[in-house]
């Protein structure tokens, strides 16, 4: 009994997404298809322990839950649209099998994908849409993950739902016109989500791993697409040092810090090659930051990063996609390429625009820059000023300690 529990445990995770685009596309209503694959995994969970488990059990999944949803439609108990139950009962009774004649069932993942990430939506429904449909974290796990009460992820959801069905948003792939833009827009929301994840502590590594495995999920659909396999590798190569950068008690460690023998090979390995692949088929701004990556990978230690590579992919990255952060990260590479002297003349320039004011991360490189040079006085001003911009408690410490050791290498300067 137990290990049919584990096996339908396990199948929820690798296939929920796959069920319930299905169902979307059989049901035409989110909340029918997700309520639908409850009841049909709670079925599982009651049978498969004394009947075993079916031979395609993501077929008799879909197919348990289309009944559920029939029986539900019978009772005219819910449905999204103020129609006719009657008639919907009879369009999704007479709807063809979701199965080709192989019992293969057809994939409408990408359907999913592009719905949840659809422009109509702002970016907040595009990820919690993505990671309650997709990934089938419940609304309860989200909620934890970002922080903010469950009723406010409920709502937030409800009306992501709504716009979708007010709307008129397709459920269907975008057409071959519009597809790149649209990608940009579903590759954004992975990374966000995994981002969210990566600087967080405890629910957060769960949002990098499912941000991973719809990674994963677009490669399998798209393995044609370059920036595809460049996110992916990007995830992966930040993920492989995540035991790294953090010390027991929660403190934040920089690259240069990192104990490397705690990386993990087997993540950078696969990071490195889907890389490759992607620079080969057709460098985009995920891949250049994965070719990044790759270099820090690469280094068997902090003194040997080829800084001078890392400072010349900024270069092809900007050329790619402006910004005045990815000149900040550049300004860093140069500093450690060409000496600390020239990386903080590109920060005081940068120091005049006005997209990075009150941007932490600016004064925080020029504190770091300055300390290199023995300037203590001035990198413990500019370290205050970053505390006073910075907004994550792991920052706020890691920055406080920085001030204090400067503070106290003044001291020791004006006493000797």
């Amino acid at each position: 009994m137990a290990n049919e529990q584990k096996t339908v445990e396990q199948i929820y995770r690798d296939e929920w997404g796959r069920i319930v685009a299905t169902l979307i596309r059989l049901l035409g209503s989110f909340d029918l298809a997700e309520e639908a694959a409850q009841e049909a995994f709670a079925l599982a969970i009651e049978q498969w322990p004394r009947e075993g488990v079916p031979a395609n059990p993501r077929a008799w999944l879909i197919s348990t839950a289309r009944y559920k949803a029939i029986d539900a439609l019978r009772r005219k108990t819910r449905w999204e649209d103020a129609g006719d139950p009657e008639a919907k009962l009879a369009a999704l009774v007479q709807e063809p099998a979701a199965f080709e004649e192989d019992g293969v069932v057809q994939d409408d993942r990408l359907r999913l994908i592009f719905t949840c990430c659809h422009p109509a939506l702002n970016r907040e429904a595009q990820v919690a849409l993505t990671l309650r449909t997709l990934c089938g974290l419940t609304t309860e796990q989200i909620a934890k993950a970002f922080l903010i009460p469950i009723a406010t992820m409920g709502q937030r959801l409800v009306r992501a739902k709504q716009k979708i069905r007010d709307a008129g948003i397709p459920y269907r792939e975008p057409p071959r016109e519009e597809l790149a833009e649209r990608l940009h827009a579903v590759l954004l929301v992975v990374y966000l989500v995994f981002n969210e994840g990566y600087t967080a502590a405890g629910e957060g590594r769960a949002l990098s791993e499912e941000a991973i495995r719809l990674g994963r999920v677009l490669c399998e659909l798209l393995p044609a697409e370059p920036e595809v396999r460049g996110l992916l590798a990007l995830m992966l190569l930040h993920d492989a040092r995540r035991d790294a950068r953090m010390s027991r008690d929660g403190d934040l460690i920089l690259l240069e810090d990192q104990d490397r023998l705690l990386w993990n090979r087997t993540a950078i390995g696969e990071g490195l090659r889907l890389a490759e692949s992607a620079l080969r088929i057709g460098p985009g701004p995920y891949s250049v930051q994965a070719a990044i990556a790759a270099v820090h990978a690469n280094a068997a230690s902090a003194g040997e990063t080829d800084w001078r590579q890392i400072a010349a992919l900024y270069d092809v990255l900007l050329r790619m996609q402006p910004s005045p952060v990815i000149e900040l990260n550049r300004a860093a590479a140069v500093a450690m390429a060409d000496g600390c002297a020239a990386g903080l003349r590109l920060l005081d320039a940068l120091g005049e625009r006005p997209e990075l004011r009150g941007y932490y991360l600016l004064p925080a490189a020029r504190a770091d820059l300055l300390r290199r040079m023995g300037e203590w006085n001035a990198a413990a001003e500019a370290y205050r000023e970053a505390l006073g911009l910075v907004g994550l408690d792991v920052d706020r410490r890691f920055l406080s300690r920085r001030l204090a050791e400067v503070e106290s290498s003044a001291i020791q300067a004006q006493a000797g």
